[in-house]
């Protein structure tokens, strides 16, 4: 957020209301639905991929003492159960991005007069088909 602040120009706006004016989603959800759209490229992939292989690959021998790091996959599929996914769905690409929250049609971006005090802070959402 700090990062944001300093292009938008503001610094004493509460960051959940700054992520609302610029309609940015917290960064769990941003990191989960980036990981749920590679898993669905991956899944999609052929099975003699390499990239698919990988993330199908055991690494054989003891893992070392105290409490495992989470593997990529772990995080992934922990994140399928948290929507409700499942492979099969991932097969069907326009399904997928649907389920996962991704929008089709891309926005146009258009930067807006911050100390005016007019609209958001930064860069605003408009939809071309808006007049």
């Amino acid at each position: 957020m700090r990062m944001v602040r300093w292009m938008c120009g503001v610094k004493l706006v509460p960051s959940k209301e700054l992520r609302g004016r610029l309609e940015l989603g917290d960064i769990i959800s941003v990191l989960q639905w980036n990981r749920l759209r590679s898993y669905g490229h991956v899944l999609r992939k052929e099975d003699n991929d390499w990239v698919k292989k990988c993330m199908e690959y055991e690494v054989e021998g003891a893992r070392p003492t105290g409490r495992p790091k989470k593997t990529w996959r772990e995080i992934v599929e922990k994140d399928c159960r948290a929507h409700g996914l499942n492979m099969q769905d991932a097969m069907d690409r326009s399904r997928w991005r649907k389920q996962i929250g991704m929008i089709d049609d891309h926005d146009e971006c258009e930067w807006v007069n911050v100390s005016a005090g007019t609209g958001s802070p930064g860069l605003s959402r408009t939809n071309s088909s808006e007049p």
